[in-house]
């Protein structure tokens, strides 16, 4: 199993990927860590620990970190309108029975890296300020992180949350350059693959069929998310997987295919959080194709703990 650390901003696509990644044999989920970006750093943080609960599963650590950004004082981003007041669809789940575990998330990264070095692979789906304060703190994990694997960025594609950028890399420009510039081994899953990739609205009746509470629950918050996505595209019938997609390419580096380019993201008013791109032969690895049918079917048999019979 590999083992790994997922790095979220606990919102309704961060809730599918915890989901998935807790049900993939493949990965041994170390903990997860927790960000400002579409929440705050304490609701992205309750809103975690509120999941796992209700996947069961609240043994797993849960880390808070950047509660602002790496450089700036304040971050001109929260998704609220997208994925509701509490971050989770304004869906009412039970609050937390089990507590933070006491340490920044930086410093928990440096201390899993330097406990299995070789061996962590680091699944980012928020801001990369985490991961920027950590390498900032001990520049040699850069050369002991087995892999990261980012969403986050649009190279290709337009933004989503301007013309040119996309939430993640908006939220925390600074962050995401120092992270991409770094020399870690970086694979980028942004939304030239993620936006791709859909959820279909006729899942969710599926997912409330099966009578369960996690199915309700989760049906419930992707109701609220794809409500959003459809205003801004009415024949979409869904929403984009961008978060569990990050988590797929961690069990299946198959699913997408990249291509090795340098990426600097830009920290101009205009153009803030653009990530530009260029083909070369040392850089990181910038997703530009996705197997989606084959990355959706497994999502679907995963995201729920009961599999198949869920969806029937």
């Amino acid at each position: 199993m590999k083992l790994t650390i997922l790095d979220v901003d606990t919102g309704i696509d961060d809730a599918l990927a915890i989901a998935y990644a807790v049900n993939s044999p493949e990965l041994n989920l170390l903990g997860i860590t927790t960000g400002f970006g579409n929440v705050s750093a304490d609701e992205a943080t309750r809103n975690t620990l509120q999941v796992l609960q209700l996947l069961g599963r609240s043994e797993i650590p849960v880390v808070m970190g950047a509660d602002k950004p790496f450089r700036r004082e304040t971050t001109r981003h929260r998704a609220y309108d997208v994925h509701g007041k509490d971050g989770l669809g304004n869906i009412g789940l039970p609050d937390p029975m089990t507590a933070v575990t006491e340490i920044h998330a930086s410093d928990y990264i440096i201390s899993m890296v330097k406990e299995h070095p070789h061996e962590v692979t680091l699944v980012t789906v928020g801001t990369q300020t985490n991961m920027a304060l950590a390498i900032e703190k001990d520049p040699s994990i850069i050369g002991l992180v087995k892999e990261v694997i980012i969403m986050g960025g649009a190279v290709t594609v337009p933004g989503n949350v301007t013309p040119y950028a996309e939430a993640n890399f908006y939220a925390d420009a600074e962050a995401a350059d120092f992270v991409l510039r770094s020399g870690l081994p970086i694979t980028l899953v942004g939304l030239d693959v993620t936006m791709q990739t859909v959820l279909k609205r006729g899942t969710l009746l599926d997912w409330r069929c099966g009578g369960s509470e996690i199915g309700t629950a989760f049906a419930d918050m992707c109701c609220f998310y794809m409500d959003f996505y459809e205003q801004v595209n009415p024949h979409l019938g869904g929403c984009a997987l961008h978060d569990p997609l990050a988590v797929a390419v961690a069990v299946n580096p198959s699913f997408i295919k990249t291509k090795t380019m340098q990426v600097h993201v830009s920290m101009d008013e205009q153009s803030l959080g653009q990530s530009i791109g260029k083909t070369s032969e040392k850089g990181i690895e910038v997703g530009l194709e996705v197997d989606k049918d084959a990355f959706t079917s497994q999502f679907l048999e995963r995201v729920l703990p009961c599999g198949k019979e869920q969806l029937k």
